[in-house]
């Protein structure tokens, strides 16, 4: 009996604690599952190549993909808050397995696009609850958690072009299937994960705690903030839309580059954008998540505006900076909305992924109608001044730490 008393404190001091095995887990499985995404921009040269299609039709793809992933994450992440489904994630991975195999033999327009829709359901099942488990296993370090969760979805997006460039380039769109190891394997690992998060739910229904607050905003400052908050993701992610869905094209077009050579080139972009999700998460916890936002985001705007003018060297250059400073702002803002309304970390979390995926859906769509109106070239000067609007951020509320 006495064994059995100790082995429960030792657990219940566990809820407390930084769980970095469980946390680094996570962020593995973020890596399977950002990677899988990853797929479906970098197969765009060889899709448009083999099926003949416009840059219309690559941002309808774009579009279908991100707003299947985005529609539902509010909905899944307000449904877990009241229910939660430790298991949840495994049946997500399965919709992205599925979705892959599909890609793989596509050999129409609207085949890829529900291919890529099943791909973004699965991401829509994935990352509330993810979201969520990182919160948990933090120990109250958010940021920190909120940017090791982070770093492995950007650094499996940084991974799949390269991986595309070596595996399918070479070959053909049926080496496609070769991601689905990344599936395998990322159910094995999400399947011991559903494991503690379910012990860990126990856990925390028999232990009472006193309920954190961050803050003593009104409701409607609130909802003022989450606004502003929504504001920085359009402008962030509908910027970071001509980065994923069009850079490739964009290099290719102006320097003359290869498929290969271009993706090499986006993934030195995206290795940047992992470096500044590493940063940004702890820089919050230790200085405020309103200024590491209000760097990131209005930091890029001169970068960003010098980018349409550089050469290849400098277009690296910049994208290296541009990548960094960018990507800092995103755990820094979800744990900021996480903390604005701590009683609801599934449906907050849901929302923010979500209208951060329908920004890049919408942002992919429309950017592919003015590409196909004028030119690529011409709608990275139009995105340049996007970063701008991060000066909305002043319009936000201190939060204490507590």
């Amino acid at each position: 009996m006495a064994s059995e008393t100790s082995i429960l404190e030792n657990k219940s001091e566990l809820v407390q604690k930084t769980i970095f095995s469980i946390l680094f887990s996570i962020s593995f499985a973020h890596l399977l599952n950002d990677l899988i995404q990853a797929i479906i921009p970098s197969v765009y040269p060889i899709l448009k190549q083999s099926y003949n299609l416009s840059f219309s039709q690559i941002g309808l793809i774009t579009f279908a993909f991100q707003f299947s992933a985005s529609i539902l994450q509010p909905f899944v992440g307000y449904y877990t808050d009241k229910y939660p489904k430790p298991f949840s994630q495994v049946y997500g991975m399965l919709f992205s397995m599925a979705g892959i195999v599909s890609l793989s033999f596509a050999s129409t327009f609207y085949w890829i696009v529900l291919s890529v829709v099943l791909i973004g359901t699965g991401s829509a099942i994935f990352h509330p609850e993810s979201a969520r488990i990182s919160n948990l296993a933090s120990g109250g370090k958010r940021g920190l958690a909120q940017s090791i969760f982070q770093v492995g979805g950007n650094l499996g997006t940084a991974l799949g072009p390269l991986l595309v460039a070596l595996i399918v380039v070479p070959n053909s769109q049926k080496y496609i299937l070769w991601f689905v190891i990344a599936a395998v394997i990322a159910l094995g690992i999400i399947s011991k994960i559903a494991f503690w998060y379910r012990d860990h739910l126990e856990l925390r229904n028999n232990k009472k705690g006193e309920f954190v607050n961050f803050h003593n905003l009104s409701k409607s400052k609130v909802k003022f903030a989450i606004g502003v908050l929504l504001i920085l993701i359009f402008s962030k992610f509908f910027y970071s839309a001509s980065l994923s869905t069009y850079y490739t094209f964009y290099i290719i077009e102006k320097f003359n580059l290869s498929i290969q050579q271009a993706q090499f080139h986006m993934f030195i972009y995206l290795i940047a954008y992992v470096l500044g999700t590493v940063i940004g998460g702890p820089l919050g916890d230790k200085f405020g998540r309103k200024y590491i936002i209000w760097f990131s985001v209005f930091g890029a705007a001169p970068f960003a505006l010098l980018l349409p003018y550089a050469n290849l060297f400098y277009t690296d250059v910049l994208m290296i900076i541009i990548g960094i400073i960018i990507s800092s702002a995103f755990p820094a803002i979800i744990v900021y909305a996480q903390e604005l309304v701590p009683k609801k970390l599934g449906m907050v979390s849901g929302l923010f992924y979500g209208f951060a995926f329908g920004m890049g859906a919408l942002g992919s769509a429309l950017l592919g109608v003015l590409a196909d109106a004028t030119s690529i070239q011409y709608v990275y000067h139009v995105c340049s001044f996007l970063p701008l609007m991060g000066i909305i951020c002043y319009f936000l509320p201190n939060l204490k730490k507590k």
